[in-house]
């Protein structure tokens, strides 16, 4: 079978090489307390679309630090009822994407709500006060102190967004679910990690998993910040190689997906370069619960045929009960 990573029978046990740190499970205690402590002041903005089956909105929230995060909200019109809601989240640089893209959810009898990442292609606010560079590299956007990491933000978001449509009249909180592909894999991962009354994730090909065992890989594309500006602009002699990677580890998803409680169906190709399929496997392993992982051998990162078909029955099954 086509590999540019590991032999299956590897892949199978892999469990990372990058470190988890000490402190990790009261770091994230901590960041879940300050999200505790947020008053999200939510905010729904109707927007005109013609469908006369969905009501769309701009929905806005606070989170932590105090950003505004942007979002698309669509729900069934005339809701009798509590119905299930799906939370997505978009690859690395995009956006919440196009209320078209949302009609399927509705199509199902369910509301959906898409987030855009702070600071990426979407309107969130990024507000973040921070040394260095701000071109791009939002893995190492804060580096210089884990309470300052940009994805340990991005991360409560995923799980603030879940929170706040729990609370919606029209949603049954019991039945919320989390998905996406690439970033919004890990993403998907993360909601479910946070936010434990997430009924089911769906994760395909997710990113942010296992920052050393990439580097080590030299891949380009999303990941080359590490090399490109962070041991090239910052470490150039690798002095703080270890306290990079060990910082890098609190926003590692594969160290978050134990906490998962939900069933769990996850996608890789093993042609992906840009996530591979043994980052993939380090996270997928460390489920310990109800979990599948569906491989698609002669595919790298982009559409996995059948792949969506999938999301929709899995979700439908777990949440339309």
């Amino acid at each position: 079978m086509p590999m540019i990573d590991m032999p299956m029978e590897k892949l199978l046990k892999y469990k990372g090489q990058s470190p988890r740190p000490k402190d990790f499970d009261k770091y994230w205690h901590r960041a879940l307390k300050e999200l505790d402590e947020t008053d999200p002041r939510v905010e729904l903005v109707p927007i005109k679309f013609p469908s006369p089956n969905a009501e769309v909105f701009h929905l806005y929230f606070t989170g932590v630090g105090g950003a505004r995060i942007h979002s698309l909200y669509a729900r069934p019109r005339n809701v009798k009822g509590k119905v299930p809601c799906v939370v997505q989240f978009h690859g690395y640089s995009g956006n919440a994407g196009q209320i078209s893209g949302l009609m399927g959810w509705i199509a199902m009898g369910m509301s959906v709500a898409s987030m855009d990442c702070r600071g990426q292609g979407g309107i969130s606010e990024d507000n973040s006060q921070i040394m260095g560079q701000t071109f791009y590299g939002h893995i190492i956007r804060g580096i210089e102190s884990p309470e300052r990491l940009l994805f340990r933000s991005v991360f409560l978001d995923t799980a603030m967004i879940a929170r706040v449509v729990m609370n919606f009249k029209e949603v049954d909180p019991k039945r919320v679910a989390s998905n996406g592909g690439s970033q919004g894999g890990a993403l998907s991962v993360v909601c479910a990690s946070l936010e434990p009354r997430i009924a089911c994730c769906a994760s395909c090909f997710p990113f942010l998993s296992d920052y050393k065992r990439v580097w080590d890989m030299d891949c380009s594309g999303a990941y080359s910040e590490i090399r490109d500006w962070w041991f090239r602009k910052y470490d150039p002699l690798h002095q703080r190689e270890a306290e990079f990677f060990n910082t890098l580890g609190y926003i590692d998803i594969q160290n978050l997906a134990p906490r998962i409680k939900s069933p769990v169906l996850m996608s890789v190709g093993l042609r992906d370069q840009t996530c591979p399929p043994s980052t993939v496997y380090a996270t997928f392993n460390k489920i310990s619960g109800k979990k599948k992982i569906l491989v698609y051998p002669d595919f790298g990162h982009e559409d996995l045929n059948g792949w969506s078909d999938k999301v929709y029955c899995f979700i439908g099954e777990n949440l339309l009960k």
